[in-house]
């Protein structure tokens, strides 16, 4: 762990394990209370220095930090794809690629959270200055765990705020991984490092000198994390939460081609995968019978991340692999039709594994559990609907709204529809294939987050207060 510019090694350790094996392969510290005290007061006492950095000084840390994040890309992969299960290339070596674009990114961001003419008269002008408002406590999810620790990491940092980061507890080893890199990067302090579970997390967000809190994971974690900050009137935690994306398709054979790798890419731990398919009643059974030849391809796929060829690793934990299942059990138990999948599977390269089949499920009635809840595996529920309007009703009828996509051969329509669709981010023949620009804002609707991951200045602003400031003529 890092706490002020030292490495720390903690009193207990926690085992770190492989899905591809079900096995331990690391042991890694766990924090105490006493090293989130120890951690906030060194973030603490590093803000007053770091926030009156000039910002090419903060930039050229974040240059330095891109530049070890290259260095060591072949070590934070490897341990990337042996803790979260993703194939090694070129998913997890991609993961890295991520975080070196996002260290790059934040250091050519100087223009963002300069000084804005809010108002000019004859009289006076008025002033936005973005102010930084201190400690922030970040906490990140196992699916992307290197990439999204480096995003929150930074984002921060870019308006002045230092950071304390800890990582989910099924993936802690490559963000700790990040230790000697922040160490070297940035003054003591600046950046502070822990590991443990919910309890860590716990003491971490409810501290008294933390500031604001950001977190991705569940609905249900993020709201117990803003009722812990609400006390202290902490800033509205910053959160991406829970999703069941849908799409919407209609006479576009594209559909049959992508909609399986995009529904199961990282086996399905993606928040903002393709979770719920409408398919136009006309076409149903064409598609059905397609997507299901498609998914059932896959299998042969699937293994250990570090095993070449591999495409589809496991799920990332024992609770995930019996979550998915439990979902596609309750769906097949109320009349679902199982056409792939449904199953768990012992590839040859890694027998023991956490693996579940992609699966494909048709006849499924709305009120499912598998198309209401969100699932974060790779089986996709598959329905039937006789509009357009219809489609987008179904498929707003959700406590989520993170992601959704429209498909068809008609391109004015396909434009026309998204409007009304109640999400965050919205493609237009094609579903995450394309990915996430990281100057473009993330985040969701409904209990799918609150605020703005990525889009340069709306991702540096949500760390800062707005201080106006107002100054009569002549100055």
């Amino acid at each position: 762990m890092l706490i002020n510019g030292a490495l720390v090694h903690g009193g207990t350790t926690a085992a770190v394990i492989n899905p591809a094996s079900g096995q331990e392969f690391e042991r890694v510290p766990n924090a105490s209370a006493a090293d989130v005290d120890s951690a906030v007061a060194a973030a603490k006492a590093a803000f007053g220095g770091w926030a009156a950095l000039p910002f090419a000084k903060r930039a050229a840390c974040f240059i330095s930090f891109a530049a070890l994040l290259e260095r060591d890309k072949g070590r934070l992969a490897a341990a990337l794809s042996q803790e979260q299960g993703k194939p090694l290339k070129p998913f997890a070596v991609g993961e890295v690629k991520m975080a070196i674009g996002k260290a790059k990114a934040c250091a050519d961001s100087a223009n963002e959270l300069v000084p804005e003419e809010y108002e000019r008269n004859t009289k006076g002008r008025c002033t936005c200055l973005w102010a930084p408002r201190g400690v922030v406590a970040a906490i990140c999810p196992w699916n992307f765990p290197l990439a999204i620790a480096v995003n929150k990491m930074l984002c921060p940092l870019v308006g002045g705020n230092t950071v304390v980061l800890k990582p989910s507890p099924m993936t802690p080893l490559s963000t700790l991984l990040l230790s000697d890199l922040a160490m070297e990067a940035f003054p003591p302090g600046v950046v502070n490092i822990l590991a443990g579970g919910s309890d860590v997390g716990a003491v971490l967000v409810e501290h008294p000198d933390v500031a604001t809190v950001t977190f991705t994971g569940s609905s249900a974690t993020g709201k117990r994390i803003m009722a812990s900050a609400s006390p202290s009137l902490k800033k509205a935690p910053r959160r991406s939460c829970g999703s069941a994306n849908a799409s919407a398709s209609r006479h576009d054979p594209g559909t049959k081609r992508a909609c399986v790798p995009q529904a199961m890419f990282n086996t399905g731990q993606v928040c903002v995968a393709l979770k719920r398919l409408y398919v136009h009643a006309s076409q149903y059974e064409e598609m059905v019978a397609a997507l299901g030849a498609e998914a059932r391809e896959k299998v042969q796929q699937l293994g250990d991340g570090l095993t070449p060829g591999t495409v589809y690793g496991p799920l990332n934990n024992a609770m995930q692999r019996d979550r998915v299942e439990e979902l596609v059990e309750d769906a097949r138990a109320d009349g679902a039709r199982v056409v792939a999948g449904g199953e768990r599977v012992r590839p040859p390269s890694a027998p023991q594994g956490f693996f579940y089949a992609p699966t494909i499920l048709a006849d499924l009635p709305d009120t499912a559990r598998i198309v209401r809840e969100e699932q974060f595996g790779p089986a996709l529920p598959v329905l039937s609907y006789e509009t357009v309007d219809e489609a987008v009703e179904r498929a707003n009828d959700s406590e989520y709204g993170l992601g959704a996509s429209v498909w068809g051969a008609n391109r004015a329509v396909n434009t026309q529809r998204p409007t009304p669709t109640q999400a965050g981010s919205i493609w237009i023949n094609n579903h995450l294939g394309s990915g996430l620009d990281i100057d473009a804002p993330f985040g969701g609707v409904k209990e799918s987050g609150i605020g703005k991951e990525n889009g340069g200045k709306l991702a540096f602003k949500a760390f800062c207060d707005e201080k106006y400031l107002y100054a009569p003529f002549p100055l």
